[in-house]
Formats: structure tokens, C-alpha cells, sequence
């Protein structure tokens, strides 16, 4: 049998190189869209196609193993096609769905998710609940970050990187991101025309206005303009300031209208590819804006991390909280809590919510929301979560317990020795939110290796018409009984005693050194 793979696999290196043009039948899509068909067995990966697609590709490259081709011409169409609604919806690296149907998109992302459950977590025969779908999959995004450059000519212009590069493709009426950003990214442009301010050059590290970053509170009406510049100021500020307050802009509804709130500059001299600095002045307003998803009101800034998409936040929240359980006794510890979205959702349910933060001004954010809701029940930690709490857990001499803990991370998944302190923890379920399926299986097995049981499963569209899909898990702890709730003990006043004499002495050595 594998002498037989192999030969498939070079006859099919053999009958397909560079440049060649083949006749392909689509089989199934990867990880990130693309479709994926097989030649002598030999596998090929090609951009913007789907599942059912009968096409005339061009193979760009090839290995040992796989290769990439692009479409020249669809043949026969796939029945999950249809007309993307952007013109510039294949060049552009925003939308990789756009020309398949929504309903292939759910059932896809739905099967991605159990797919690396299966393949990386070995969880099979798993049962997901259905999965949470958008009513409305198009001008849906909150936040919006807009390269600002020049095009070949020289015209200034502002849009989107293509696919895999920093090449900007004009566009400012993007179909997912919110309606109002047009007015506002034209509004910018037409200033630094006007006052000659140049668009930052990435190759040489000169140039001034690096991108427009804006973001909108849907339910508040607020809205948020923020310059990223390679610089400490911009001329004519003022000017700019009265440009963008006398734009009219509407909301997604009919009647709707939005009130700018807040504009700043981000100042990022550093020559990388990261968008924000960590410096932000305000020109007019506040340095954030407020948004509500339920009934909580959160402070968003710049710098702070909040979800995308504000409606399905909602539903994916509402989640958490059926699977977290709580009944009113638990204590929780929400790590990677960004602004403290999920902690105040659990804070409404839970005896007592500690939640972990790296970013310090996303810390302020999150212990001023608490404020401003009125939560008395919920602590807020700075520092990475893999780092404080496997410290904080050693210095406790194993007493920090938890009846809950809900688990949010980046892309890269939890850190092995985080994983491992939150299971000392002992805590009765888990609630895991992911927004990777592969990291997320390959934690899951780490975790249910150590006495935990995978309970739940549900995948949510937060990215209509992209790629990307969070998922959202429940574990139980087999060995935990309900009573095991009247032994958590934990101080919370001791571990900001330690915090804040280890940050004391942090800052002490840095001034030290500087000196």
C-alpha cells in the first residue's frame, strides 16, 4: 500500500511541474479556503476555488509533496458559486470566500473545526451543536485598518494588502467592514492631499501617515479615528479634526447616524510590519470610545483588544456563560481578558471573576468598565497569563483554586506550563474560546490527557465571507465532585500585594539601569 502512495505521489510530481496546464476537479477546500485537488496523486492547492469546481489551472509551484496552481478558467462551476459582491474581492487578502454561497461557508468552517479535532486532538465521533451564523454577513466589522500608500503613478490611495504581501489594493467601500469607513477613510485622504502629507514608505522608513485605523460603537453610536503615524504630530491638525467632525455618517440601519467621538494619533516610529504603537495623543475627545453587547458597556481604545463583530459576540458570550454553569458560589478566572468582555459577562453569575491581561492599557479598560457596571465581584491582573498565574499558583503553595476558568488566547493557543497550572487549579469545567481549531485540539488533548472531559462543542461565524472561525468548548474535571466548591480558597489582596511589590521592584531596576 505505501509502495503504491508513492508511486502515485511521483507520477504526480513526474506529469505536473512549473508552468504546466492541467485540467483539475476540486475535491475539497483547506484550512484557509483554498481549494485542494489531486493529480496522479499528487496534491494541489489553488486559490479561490471550491468544492464541485471543474477548472483550467496553471501550476505556480510545486514540491516534494504539494503544489500551487491558479485558475485560468472555470470549466464547470462549482453549485456552491456565486458572484462575489466586491470587485476587488480575488486580489484582495481581506475576503477569502466571497464566490461561496454562506450556507457552504458555515458547513465548512463547521467541518474545519471537527476535522482538527479529529486529526490533531484524536476526539472523534464528536457531536457539535449547530453552528452560530450571522443574520446579516456583510458590514459587519467594528474595527478597521487601512494601509495608506501610493499606487504605481503616484496617487495616494488607501485599501487593503493583497493576499500574502504589503501591495495595498485600493479600496475604501469595503463590504464587511462598517459602512461609515468610507466617508472617513475619503475624508483623511483628501486632507493629506490637500496639505501634501505624505503616505508612510515601508521600504525606506520615510513618509508620515502609515494607516487609518477607525473604530464604531454599534449599539452606542459612537465612532473612533485614529492616525498611525511615523511621527509625533501632524501639521494642520486642526483642520483635520474639523474635516472629520463635519462628516455625516450613517449606520448600518436606515436612519441610523454615528457621532465621532474620539480622534487620535498613534505614534509607531519603529521600522516593523506592527501596526500600533504604544503611544497614543489625543486631537479631539476621548481616547475611546463605549460599545454595549448585552447589558454591559465596555471603554474601547486603540490599543485595547475588543471581538470584531459585535452581534455575534453576543451570541458567542451567551455561550460561555451556558457553558460555564454558574450558579453563584464559583470563583472564575478569565485568562487572556482583553478589555474584560467575557470576565463582566461571568461577573454577572459568578461569586468572584479574576481576570489576566498582558497589555496595561487594555487592564484600564477592563477595571473601568467594571466601574462603569457596577461590578464590585471582578479583579483585573497585568502581566501574561502564562507567566502569572503559573507564579502566582507556586506562591500560594498550591491554595489558588478556581471553580471555572474560561481560556481566550491568540492564535498560538495556551502555553504548555499555563495549561499545566490550570489543571492544579482543579477547577470543575473549563471554557475554552478559540479562535484556532488546530491549537485548540492540540490544548484540548493536553487537558483532557490530565483528567478533563471535552462536554461541548460549537463553532461561531464571527468572519462571514474570511476564513477564520472561533470555536467555543466545555470540559468537565472527572474527578471534581459540586461539593468541592466550598474548599476554593483564595486571597486575591495577597496576590496584588506580590504584583505590585514585583512591578515596584521592575520599575526600580529599569530607572536604575537607565541611569
Amino acid at each position: 500500500m505505501a509502495d503504491k502512495k508513492e508511486k502515485e505521489r511521483l507520477s504526480g510530481q513526474a506529469a505536473c511541474r512549473k508552468n504546466d496546464v492541467v485540467i483539475l476537479e476540486i475535491t475539497d477546500m483547506g484550512a484557509e479556503g483554498e481549494g485542494i485537488a489531486k493529480l496522479n496523486g499528487y496534491t494541489l492547492f489553488i486559490k479561490d476555488a471550491l468544492t464541485g469546481d471543474r477548472i483550467k489551472a496553471c501550476v505556480m509551484k510545486t514540491n516534494k509533496y504539494f503544489g500551487y496552481a491558479r485558475i485560468l478558467e472555470i470549466l464547470e462551476p462549482s453549485p456552491y458559486r456565486v458572484e462575489p459582491r466586491c470587485p476587488v474581492a480575488r486580489q484582495c487578502g481581506g475576503c477569502q470566500l466571497q464566490h461561496c454561497s454562506y450556507e457552504k461557508q458555515l458547513a465548512w468552517k463547521e467541518e474545519k473545526v471537527r476535522s482538527c479535532l479529529s486529526r490533531i486532538g484524536g476526539f472523534h465521533n464528536v457531536v457539535m451543536e449547530p453552528i452560530l451564523a450571522m443574520d446579516k454577513p456583510y458590514y459587519y466589522r467594528n474595527k478597521a485598518q487601512f494601509p495608506v500608500g501610493v499606487d504605481k503613478g503616484g496617487a495616494l490611495i488607501a485599501g487593503f494588502y493583497a493576499g500574502r504581501t504589503h501591495s495595498i489594493i485600493k479600496n475604501t467601500n469595503c463590504i464587511i467592514q462598517h459602512p461609515c469607513n468610507h466617508e472617513i477613510v475619503e475624508t483623511v485622504l483628501q486632507f493629506m492631499r490637500d496639505y501634501k502629507i505624505p503616505a508612510y514608505n515601508e521600504k525606506n522608513h520615510t513618509g508620515l501617515v502609515r494607516h487609518i485605523l477607525t473604530r464604531v460603537g454599534e449599539d452606542t453610536g459612537e465612532a473612533m479615528v485614529c492616525l498611525v503615524i511615523n511621527g509625533t504630530f501632524i501639521p494642520e491638525a486642526g483642520e483635520l479634526t474639523s474635516r472629520l467632525l463635519a462628516c455625516h455618517l450613517t449606520g448600518k440601519d436606515v436612519g441610523q447616524s454615528l457621532a465621532i467621538k474620539s480622534i487620535c494619533l498613534n505614534i509607531n516610529r519603529e521600522k516593523t510590519n506592527v501596526i500600533l504603537g504604544k503611544k497614543v495623543k489625543v486631537l479631539y475627545g476621548n481616547p475611546f470610545i463605549e460599545d454595549k453587547i448585552g447589558d454591559i458597556v465596555y471603554r474601547i481604545s486603540p490599543l485595547s483588544f475588543y471581538q470584531v463583530n459585535p452581534e455575534q459576540t453576543k451570541k458567542l458570550y451567551d455561550t460561555v456563560l451556558e457553558y460555564a454553569d454558574l450558579q453563584g458560589q464559583e470563583v472564575v478566572w478569565d485568562l487572556y481578558c482583553g478589555i474584560g468582555t467575557i470576565s463582566l459577562f461571568l461577573a454577572q453569575k459568578a461569586k468572584k471573576v479574576c481576570g489576566v491581561e498582558i497589555v496595561p492599557q487594555a487592564v484600564r479598560d477592563a477595571e473601568e468598565n467594571a466601574r462603569r457596571n457596577h461590578f464590585t465581584n471582578v479583579e483585573f491582573f497585568e502581566g501574561a497569563a502564562e507567566e502569572i498565574v503559573p507564579e502566582q499558583y507556586q506562591k500560594s503553595n498550591g491554595s489558588l483554586k478556581a471553580d471555572v476558568v474560561t481560556l481566550d488566547p491568540p492564535r498560538k493557543g495556551c502555553d504548555a506550563k499555563l495549561l499545566e497550572t490550570v489543571v492544579s487549579m482543579e477547577p470543575e469545567r473549563i471554557v475554552y474560546v478559540s479562535c484556532d481549531p488546530a491549537t485548540l485540539a492540540r490544548d484540548l488533548r493536553y487537558l483532557c490527557d490530565r483528567g478533563y472531559e471535552l462536554k461541548r462543542v460549537r463553532a461561531c461565524d464571527m468572519f462571514g465571507m474570511g476564513y477564520h472561525v472561533e470555536t467555543v468548548c466545555v470540559l468537565g474535571n472527572k474527578n471534581r465532585k459540586p461539593d468541592d466548591y466550598l474548599k476554593v480558597n483564595i486571597d486575591v489582596d495577597k496576590i496584588h500585594d506580590i504584583l505590585d511589590q514585583e512591578k515596584a521592584e521592575k520599575e526600580a531596576k529599569e530607572k536604575s539601569q537607565s541611569k
